[in-house]
């Protein structure tokens, strides 16, 4: 194996090991609600972004749990102080997403498939730790092949409205940053390749399921749902040039690679200027590091 190669199984491509997790508070005030269709006034857009927005306090408590109850098996304290980055960074998103929410359901929209994902949850704690990082790991692949088209491609968020676009470009700047932490904690507690890319295949079903549903419930709230023009906009967002299914498929597919690690795509480079650029928007309130004198 190459020393690329051995970087790669033991997570520290392009010295990602060694960054620290910031974690920061967003200047973002939804006083005053946004518009219905705040995504380039395009229906099918907003509503699947907010259908994304629906589920994350739910879902990233989840994801919170499962590296919680892996911590105390944990020896490093570098992959220690990443778990508690991660857990601060997801705490802000589900606080934030809180708020976004209470806007949605002044709109008349609600979380439709609230009570489906909750009892999976409920059963999920049944899982030993492996498995709920595993299924943890999954969702935050998604997750970050998502962010990363916010961040990359233009044409996803540069038409929407403010306040929406400041949230939506910070929260994919931190799953970027975090978005190895749990796949670490899984190897670092000897998790496998088929126990990973099962639970995968599993996520994948749900992950389609839920968004496909959420997202058609939104709209039909919104009277969008049966309108030709918002499939043609469906169409366009999936299948068009750079669209959602072009663009994520090729990162999708490498999970199921053996020596897949998260940081083989370094894209990393795509936060530093806009946390630049706005540094007036948010405010540093910790950054999480390794004990003195630990590696």
């Amino acid at each position: 194996m190459s020393e690329t190669e051995n970087n790669i199984v033991a997570g520290t491509v392009a010295g990602k090991s060694n960054a620290s997790l910031q974690v920061r508070h967003l200047h973002i005030d939804f006083s005053k609600g946004f518009p219905r269709h705040w995504l380039g006034n395009d229906a099918f857009r907003s509503q699947l972004f907010n259908a994304q927005s629906f589920s994350f306090p739910l879902g990233e408590q989840y994801f919170i749990d499962s590296v919680r109850a892996a911590l105390p098996l944990l020896s490093d304290e570098k992959l220690k102080a990443d778990v508690k980055g991660f857990i601060a960074q997801e705490s802000t998103h589900r606080h934030i997403h809180e708020q976004y929410n209470l806007q949605l359901n002044a709109q008349g929209l609600s979380y439709f498939i609230e009570p489906f994902v909750a009892w999976r949850i409920r059963t999920a704690a049944g899982l030993n730790v492996k498995n709920n990082l595993a299924i943890t790991m999954a969702y935050e692949h998604f997750t970050a092949i998502f962010a990363d088209g916010v961040l990359s491609e233009a044409k996803w968020v540069e038409d929407a409205v403010e306040p929406m676009k400041r949230l939506w470009t910070w929260h994919s700047i931190e799953e970027t940053e975090h978005k190895s932490v749990v796949f670490d904690v899984y190897q670092a507690l000897g998790g496998g390749y088929w126990r990973r890319v099962a639970w995968l295949l599993y996520v994948t079903i749900l992950f389609s399921f839920d968004t496909a549903v959420q997202t058609a419930h939104c709209l039909y709230r919104d009277g969008e749902l049966f309108k030709a023009k918002t499939l043609w906009q469906g169409l366009k967002f999936y299948f068009g040039r750079r669209g959602l299914l072009w663009f994520s498929l090729p990162q999708y597919l490498a999970y199921f690679k053996p020596g897949f690690q998260p940081w083989e795509r370094d894209n990393l480079h795509l936060t530093k200027d806009w946390l630049t650029t706005n540094a007036d928007i948010y405010k540093n309130v910790g950054v999480t590091t390794p004990a003195a004198g630990k590696p």
